[in-house]
């Protein structure tokens, strides 16, 4: 291990303040105002480091049991100092206010009886960053908390694939295509960076087109015309990174907006290496904002599609035409069709008495009042409250369902929701497909166009807060993420004509892409570490490539869902598990999953669990291996094993092993879900000290995956009946 880094430097805010030894910080009590900041500078872009720290507290404290305890924010900053608007870093969560941090849990999560504890996290540098600031900042603390002993080290690691895409601008435009709402501004941020202070880094080429697709004429608002460039709007990049906001009007008629991002310099000229951090995020202007649609008022359905008529500059009367034509074959039920693949057909109906019975979250069955107020919970199950609230099972109800969606609209005004678990995005996304789809389907007879117009309205709520949520990018490139993209985009095509229902197709089709692309490679290695989450990324690939086809992106899901397939049928036990390395709830029948997923193939559930496992790229390793024999007489073995980098919130099981021989399982993982355990029970299961691991020089695994220092060839034959199966390359 290299030596530690230099001394940090350090200042303080809110409160906090030297303490009376060398290198003590003192942080106090003052909720997100008082916090320590230390700053390191000139380290290795894309080098992995540790971060150790001593805590000690007040023997008063009363949130010592406050996972939340404190925050470590991070601010990753270029060389002038100017900070990094950076999407993810390995090993580190999106928090607020810091962008990125590490939770530090309260005295009762440390293996201590003491007051004071050691605590280690480790990440990794994004590739434009070279200086850091450090800002342990107060959060849940009563009394005042020290920090000593704030080592930062590098690791020495070997070359593996950076996680960060490289946007990079050149005499080659960067394109963003967008359809536009007519008459409606569009705002793009972002950030770009140089590799030096650059007043004109570089500047975005505009073009507007017209619902023929002919190019606009010049002149366009907010933009200058540049002889050789076209309309355009300068980037400046002084200092070395620099937020941007392009607030664009565009003109009538304009219908897309094609936006080029590139330097100034043309390719034969030298210019500045300039780069943006991450896709832009893309929005209305905000007067369209839900929050400012919405206001104060409790709208229902149709009020909200008058509000938004009005805010269009539209008479009343324009709100009809915007209800869609019953539809005998609404746009497809993707994330249904992804339940689908996951837990089989859906078990709630209505009873010959009228009588709605629902069977949720692998619960027992439970009767629905007669009029329900959505604030039931017969189980006190968050996954059950979180299943309730998606109304995924409505359309398995026939005729009752739309009337029922409708009253779940009513009793459920956009800010104040009668569960406040009904706007968690498991929740959120699936409603907001069923609500879409139902508006668009044919109604049960005797129903009005009033009810039509309540569920379009409902419906076109949760569209706006989808488009926001996509838009700016609030799930980052995560499973919630690509789930809230793929609700948008069904709500737009189950809503052709609505004034927004472009907008919300090209917005969702983009990041779909985007999304879908960071969660699985083309080679079929997976960002997430979890088995059953990357089955529900394979299953949500495999809906969409179905629903989209040849539509891009759908060709490209469809062929990473083919390379991530390859391999996990081969991790089932002989008892049709998988290894329960992550959060693995107990309820999902996964070989059941994976045999859905292989429908279609040329190959059966068997035969892929039979296949030999494809041969590791050289330098390239599978993050999951394992064996399994069933000698007659003997009874099956199992052994498998994880070299995942683990979530920075999840389970702490890097080299994690399980065992079973003889029809018994020897050694056992505890498993767990985040859905079903909550505070100290949580952070054990989720700690080393609740894992197989190797202890590497008596140190717990934090962050990024096992390297392979040297690979010995086995002398060892295969039992007889033996199989062996790796996935998910690192």
């Amino acid at each position: 291990m290299p030596d530690d880094l230099p001394e940090p430097t350090a200042r303080y805010v809110g409160g906090a303040g030297a303490g009376p030894r060398a290198g003590e910080h003192v942080v106090a009590p003052k909720n997100r105002w008082a916090r320590a900041i230390l700053g390191f500078r000139d380290l290795v872009p894309e080098a992995w480091y540790t971060l150790d720290v001593s805590l000690s507290w007040d023997e008063d404290e009363q949130a010592a049991a406050a996972f939340d305890f404190a925050l470590v924010g991070f601010d990753f900053m270029a060389r002038d100092g100017s900070s990094l608007d950076v999407e993810s870093v390995p090993g580190l969560v999106r928090t607020l206010p810091d962008p990125l941090g590490a939770w530090l849990p309260g005295p009762a999560y440390h293996a201590t009886t003491g007051l004071s504890a050691e605590w280690r996290c480790g990440f990794r540098m994004p590739p434009q960053a070279s200086d850091l600031a450090l800002g342990f900042r107060s959060w849940r603390n009563t009394a005042p908390f020290r920090i000593s002993g704030v080592r930062l080290r590098s690791v020495e690691a070997p070359s593996i694939t950076s996680p960060w895409p490289r946007l990079r601008l050149g005499a080659t435009p960067l394109m963003f295509e967008q359809d536009l709402v007519q008459g409606v501004g569009l705002v793009l941020r972002g950030q770009i960076v140089s590799d030096r202070p650059n007043e004109h880094a570089a500047y975005a080429a505009i073009r507007y087109r017209d619902a023929s697709g002919v190019e606009m004429p010049l002149p366009y608002p907010d933009t200058v015309s540049v002889m050789g460039h076209g309309a355009s709007v300068n980037l400046p990049a002084k200092p070395q990174a620099r937020r941007f906001t392009l607030s664009l009007t565009p003109p009538a008629g304009a219908t897309r907006v094609e936006i080029g991002l590139r330097t100034w310099e043309e390719a034969d000229e030298a210019s500045p290496a300039v780069e943006l951090i991450a896709p832009p995020e893309v929005s209305l202007e905000d007067s369209f904002r839900l929050e400012s649609l919405i206001g104060d008022d409790l709208l229902d359905g149709s009020a909200f599609l008058s509000r938004l008529a009005d805010r269009l500059g539209l008479e009343p009367g324009a709100v009809p035409a915007w209800l869609p034509e019953a539809q005998a074959a609404p746009a497809p039920a993707i994330l249904a069709r992804a339940r689908h693949l996951r837990q089989g057909q859906e078990r709630s109906s209505g009873g010959p008495d009228g009588q709605i019975v629902l069977r949720l979250a692998g619960l027992p069955d439970w009767t629905q009042p007669e009029s329900p107020d959505w604030r039931e919970e017969p189980f006190r199950s968050v996954p059950w409250r979180l299943d309730y609230h998606s109304l995924a099972w409505i359309p398995a109800l026939g005729e009752a369902g739309p009337a029922l969606a409708a009253a779940w609209g009513a009793a459920n005004p956009w800010g104040q929701p009668s569960d406040p678990l009904s706007l968690h995005p498991a929740a959120l996304t699936a409603r907001a497909e069923v609500l879409a789809r139902l508006a668009a389907q044919p109604l049960p007879e005797g129903a009005d166009d009033a009810l039509r117009a309540t569920l379009v309205g409902v419906a076109t709520q949760h569209g706006f807060a989808l488009a926001e949520i996509v838009g700016q990018n609030a799930f980052g490139r995560s499973l919630h993420g690509l789930q809230a993209a793929t609700a948008l985009y069904v709500t737009a095509c189950s809503l052709p004509r609505l004034p927004l229902a472009p907008f919300w197709t090209a917005l969702a089709s983009r990041r779909l892409g985007e999304t879908f692309g960071a969660l699985l490679a083309a080679d079929g290695h997976f960002a997430d570490p979890v088995l059953q989450r990357r089955l529900d990324c394979l299953s949500l690939g495999r809906a969409l490539a179905e629903a989209l086809g040849g539509q891009p992106p759908g060709p490209d899901i469809a062929a990473r869902v083919e390379a991530g397939l390859a391999g996990l049928p081969g991790l089932l036990d002989p008892g049709g598990r998988l290894p329960p390395f992550g959060d693995a709830p107990p309820v999902v029948d996964e070989a059941a999953w994976i045999g859905r997923l292989l429908a279609g193939r040329s190959s059966d559930l068997a035969a892929a669990r039979e296949a030999a496992p494809s041969t590791p790229a050289g330098g390239v390793f599978h993050d999951t291996l394992t064996m399994s024999a069933d000698s007659i007489g003997r009874g099956a073995g199992h052994f498998a094993c994880t070299f995942a980098a683990p979530s920075p919130l999840g389970h702490a099981d890097c080299t994690s092993f399980i065992l079973a021989a003889e029809g018994r399982r020897w050694i056992v993982e505890a498993g767990g879900s985040e859905s079903v355990e909550t505070g100290p029970s949580r952070h054990y299961l989720v700690s080393a000290r609740a894992h197989n691991v190797a202890l590497l020089d008596g140190r717990e695994p934090v962050a990024g995956p096992v390297w392979f220092a040297k690979v010995f060839a086995s002398t060892v034959p295969a039992p007889t009946g033996s199989r062996r199966a790796f996935t998910g390359r690192t």
